[in-house]
């Protein structure tokens, strides 16, 4: 006797076939807003070279004249400085995977996406090339070091990056079967092949439960991905004609299955530990984490109270360094503060190979990601001031600069931080000038140079916030503006996540002051607040941070080169932890999606911002 489906499993059915159909629509109509070169008539190899333009072929690739003149005449008229060129038969998966990543209509005036091409071939201008840094004369690069170079060059161009399909360009190659080829080159690209092929096996397993079970949603939804590559690709006026589109298509569920196990096979096969870094980390652990904290302070740093008490004690789940650390908070002004604190040499010790070195490429992708929270944090000056010049401390590599542009054309940016990516932040033409060190210290030197000082997410990682607010008011005139974004200590989601809230941030945020606090301390140094935001300040990422950072507890990274030397059992469960961990990361995304709509809505979030204006006196 056959039973009906179950509703579960009809709804399962019902919500992949609609996933599926809106990626496939979608799709096709980012296929058709990829540009395609000019045929340009075939011209003898003796062409003389454009000035001023350079192009990068992966080894193995050999564009002809006519394909880089055409190049260089497009992206001149574009007025582009870098542009990916994408084989006309690209493979069919590979080209899917590019239409997932990239909106080619909003491509080039995303100042904050990440740089996005088939890996074959790049035309750059020579004057980007030298500020990145890249030798075109060098050896050529393999299609992961293609990737990666164009990831590069878009943050050296950030809105004259573009990517155009080249009719003479031909990829000469087979699809993508996965292995250690293809995660090398999703590792290029910021992306990381172990959770890709998780994610890329458990939909496959998925899509058959669902064939098995659900009679004519599960098949629908089944036949929708096997056909989708004919579906989007397949148009008679498709400008991308993949050689493999059949082949691709007809063993579309075989062919993904081995790409995913071979890749999941390959991103599990950890690289060698750096073994520098980790006999330096041995020798810092070897006399213990106690050193890199102070005595405990008896009062509060913000207004003096000995009534104090412990608001959450955690360890360190950001990069699982060993540690403990407590937050106390102030019974009588709210404060919450790191107490004991960390000692410089702590700090030093606990940011390391976080903002840079190891862990850079994934904080460059987070902050790379922020660009509606930036948005929001530059028209917020809209109805008061239009400045000329701007000063963004704690700037990191400049993103919040870089965004800013769309909403400030016409202002100077400039940007100081204790990290060298500052530097690196002046190199990309994010800020004009970038400054390294302490802002107390460089304040007596940029007196009255600003109109606006930005200190977004910055405060709260200062071991005297105080002595911040008194460098602002020393560098900002009578009528410049002070802008700050800080984390909420009275948001709801402090008290119901507790060590798991994300904004406790252990051991890097220092100070958490409550709104109250921090317009008082303004009021004392001669400021007035002209607005204040506390929904719009909100960052969705409560739940699927505290999931994270669960995960992060249950299962540290194996390889870290403070931790122990990793065995199969290590590397095991982190990999089984992180893959039960995705469906919890979906379901928790989702909530944070809803906590954000009542969160703008009431006014009321995990973070807050105020404007204040300098008075005259």
């Amino acid at each position: 006797m056959t039973h009906p489906p179950r509703t579960g499993v009809r709804w399962t059915s019902a919500m992949l076939l609609a996933a599926l159909g809106a990626g496939t629509v979608r799709a096709a109509l980012r296929l058709r807003s990829l540009p395609v070169l000019p045929v340009v008539p075939p011209t003898s190899a003796g062409v003389p070279r454009p000035a001023g333009w350079r192009l990068l072929a992966a080894d193995g690739v050999d564009p002809d004249p006519a394909t880089f003149l055409a190049a260089c005449a497009y992206a001149e008229g574009e007025g582009l400085r870098v542009l990916d060129l994408l084989p006309a038969d690209l493979a069919a998966e590979r080209a899917l995977g590019l239409l997932r990543l990239v909106d080619p209509a909003r491509y080039r005036w995303d100042r904050l996406g990440e740089g996005r091409g088939a890996g074959f071939a790049v035309l750059a201008t020579e004057e980007v090339l030298e500020r990145a840094g890249v030798d075109p004369a060098g050896p050529r690069p393999g299609p992961a070091e293609l990737l990666a170079l164009t990831r590069r060059l878009k943050e050296y161009a950030a809105d004259a990056t573009g990517l155009a399909v080249a009719p003479g360009l031909s990829c000469g190659g087979p699809g993508d079967s996965g292995g250690p080829a293809r995660a090398a080159e999703l590792r290029a690209q910021g992306l990381p092949p172990g959770v890709l092929a998780a994610a890329q096996l458990g939909g496959l397993a998925l899509l058959a439960g669902v064939a098995v079970r659900q009679g004519r949603w599960g098949a629908a939804a089944a036949g929708l991905y096997w056909l989708q590559p004919y579906l989007v690709l397949g148009g008679s006026g498709s400008p991308l004609r993949p050689a493999d589109l059949v082949r691709a298509t007809a063993a579309r569920p075989v062919r993904s299955l081995g790409s995913g196990l071979r890749t999941a096979r390959s991103a599990g096969r950890a690289d060698a530990p750096d073994e520098a870094r980790a006999a330096a980390y041995g020798e810092d652990l070897a006399a213990g984490t106690d050193r890199f904290l102070e005595a405990r302070r008896p009062d509060c740093p913000w207004c003096g109270s000995a009534r104090l008490s412990v608001r959450v004690r955690v360890p360190d789940l950001l990069q699982g360094k060993p540690g403990r650390f407590t937050l106390e908070q102030c019974a009588d002004c709210g404060h919450v503060f790191q107490n004991p604190r960390l000692t410089p040499e702590g700090l030093d010790f606990y940011y390391r190979d976080f903002y840079d070195g190891r862990g850079g490429e994934g904080a460059g992708t987070v902050f790379g990601s922020q660009g509606a929270a930036y948005r929001g944090r530059a028209e917020m000056l809209l109805p008061h001031a239009d400045p000329v010049s701007w000063l963004d401390v704690g700037t990191g590599h400049g993103h919040f600069c870089n965004a800013a542009r769309a909403v400030w054309p016409r202002t100077r940016f400039d940007g100081l931080d204790m990290g060298g990516g500052v530097r690196e932040a002046e190199r990309r033409g994010w800020v004009e000038t970038g400054y390294q060190g302490q802002f107390p210290e460089f304040a007596p030197k940029l007196t009255g140079q600003y109109e606006v000082v930005s200190m977004y997410h910055y405060l709260e990682h200062t071991r005297d916030p105080l002595a911040e607010l008194d460098a602002a008011a020393a560098v900002l005139g009578p009528g410049g503006f002070l802008a700050i974004e800080v984390p909420d200590p009275e948001s709801r989601m402090a008290r119901l996540l507790g060590p798991a809230w994300l904004p406790w941030f252990q051991p890097q945020h220092q100070h958490l002051a409550p709104a109250a606090n921090l317009r008082e301390a303004l009021a004392d140094r001669g400021f007035t607040v002209v607005a204040e935001e506390h929904g719009p300040a909100h960052q969705g990422n409560d739940f699927f941070g505290a999931v994270a950072l669960t995960a992060a507890r249950l299962a540290p990274d194996p390889d870290r080169p403070w931790g122990p030397p990793a065995t199969r059992r290590t590397r095991a469960v982190a990999s089984a932890v992180r893959l039960a961990a995705l469906p919890c990361l979906a379901g928790a995304a989702a909530l944070d999606a809803v906590r954000t709509a009542v969160a703008r809505r009431t006014d009321g979030g995990n973070a807050y911002r105020l404007l204040a204006r300098k008075d005259a006196r």
